[in-house]
């Protein structure tokens, strides 16, 4: 779902002159991502596209495919073809130490291949390679020309003090699809194209673990992050300058450690912006990239900082998100602290009126402050922890699609040590309070007509 490169023309230029021209470029690139997503004609994600790659591994070509066990250091490998790869390992153990990979040009004709399978990427591993990257420089300019890919089962990427620059449309910093491995330390990661997160995974899911380095995404529908796998990042900064910062997509998770998180969606240009703006989504697109089941947020320490809209967004899926000793920070005043709710079903994403969130919400040693709204085919069960210090309220609102209600769509504990400040009026299904609750003259309804105050 993500591809793009920039291209180093000269060995002198800087970062910066590169960056320069990312800036320069990003009217076209919008232009043709509006192009793409209207003659493929799918469902849209947050992060890319939905439906449309091959049943078959359908990886093109490669300008140059080491194929034995090897160690290069210093070498350039280019690529300028339609649906290639500049440098391509399948099944061997190779290492490669301050190498450039440059992708300047090549059409993708097909771009959930490339999402899917590494077509048109900078760099592929594939076939159960095993690959160690240092000190390398990757830089992509085509559509679909993510910039390192790791493809397959028993198939593992170790990149490290690795620069990674994408400019086009469909153009991920790190991707892993069909169940390779990806391990990355201290990398500085930027993509400018839409559907083009930082770091990336798609279809068949895999593992990814992150720690150090600096992942900015800047085009729509970019995440920082987008999980149909598992992934870890710990240490990191995440920035999605025009998209939400973090999507997790069905069975799969997202687990943060001393991070600092900031996203900013668009409140018109992000393909689900009209459904909601938020900072963080946990979902199921229906599409088949992602197995249906629990999706698992954990955040530990760090910062999670979201500029537009609803700090976390829950919808039609089963979600567990835990917080613990984390700075949250809403720049947005208007936006909900936690919505779970049913989606209209426009985008495949379940049935309208039966697809809502189910969230089982803990927290430790955690400042929260705003609104939670849970509609009534969703379902949350917020337990505080030890430490806890909630400011704000929770309510039970109507679904919009008119679904038919479900039971227990908020039900809350106050565990000891906990503290909940009421800022308004609470409608909730059932409470359960170990610990302190300051009504500031502000009352708690329940399911049963039960009123606290």
């Amino acid at each position: 779902m993500n591809r793009q490169r920039i291209i180093q023309l000269l060995s002198t230029i800087t970062i910066a002159s590169i960056l320069v021209a990312c800036q320069t470029t990003q009217s076209q690139i919008d232009s043709t991502s509006n192009n793409v997503q209207t003659a493929q004609n799918v469902p849209a994600k947050p992060g890319g596209e939905g439906f449309g790659g091959s049943d078959q591994v359908t990886q093109g070509e490669a300008a140059t495919n080491l194929t034995t066990d090897s160690t290069i250091s210093g070498e350039t490998y280019e690529s300028t073809g339609d649906d290639e790869n500049a440098l391509r390992v399948t099944g061997a153990t190779v290492m490669l130490n301050g190498v450039t990979i440059q992708k300047s040009a090549g059409a993708t004709s097909n771009t959930e291949n490339g999402d899917f399978y590494g077509m048109n990427a900078g760099f592929l591993a594939t076939d159960g390679a095993n690959v160690s990257i240092k000190d390398a420089t990757i830089l992509t300019s085509a559509q679909n020309g993510n910039g390192i890919f790791s493809y397959g089962n028993q198939t593992t990427v170790n990149v490290e003090n690795t620069t990674i620059q994408t400019i086009k449309d469909n153009s991920g910093g790190i991707q892993t699809t069909g169940g390779g491995t990806m391990n990355a330390s201290n990398l500085t990661v930027t993509t400018a194209g839409n559907s083009s997160a930082a770091i990336r995974t798609d279809r068949g899911g895999g593992t990814v673990v992150v720690n150090k380095g600096t992942y900015t995404s800047n085009g729509y529908n970019s995440p920082a992050v987008y999980s149909t796998a598992d992934i870890t990042v710990k240490n990191a900064t995440l920035n999605a300058e025009n998209s939400e910062a973090l999507v997790i997509e069905g069975q799969n998770s997202i687990y943060l450690e001393n991070t600092d998180v900031t996203g900013n969606m668009s409140s018109t240009q992000g393909s689900s912006s009209d459904n909601n703006v938020h900072n963080v989504m946990i979902y199921q697109s229906m599409s088949g990239d992602a197995e249906t089941g629990t999706s698992v947020f954990t955040m530990k320490g760090g910062t999670l900082t979201g500029r537009n809209g609803d700090q976390i967004y829950v919808t039609n899926t089963h979600s567990k998100i835990h917080l613990e000793d984390v700075t949250i920070k809403n720049l947005d005043t208007t936006g909900r602290l936690l919505a779970v709710l049913g989606n209209d079903a426009t985008r495949g994403w379940g049935t309208a009126g039966q697809n809502g969130g189910r969230v089982e919400l803990t927290t430790n040693h955690q400042t929260l402050s705003g609104a939670i709204e849970v509609d009534t085919v969703s379902t949350l069960n917020f337990t505080m922890g030890k430490g806890t210090n909630f400011t704000g309220t929770i309510q039970i609102v109507k679904n919009a699609e008119g679904g038919t209600a479900v039971e227990n769509n908020a039900v809350i504990t106050v565990e000891e040590g906990a503290t909940w400040t009421l800022t308004g009026n609470v409608t909730i299904t059932a409470l359960e309070n170990k610990g302190t609750i300051n009504f500031n003259g502000y009352t708690i309804t329940l399911a049963d007509g039960t009123v606290l105050s």
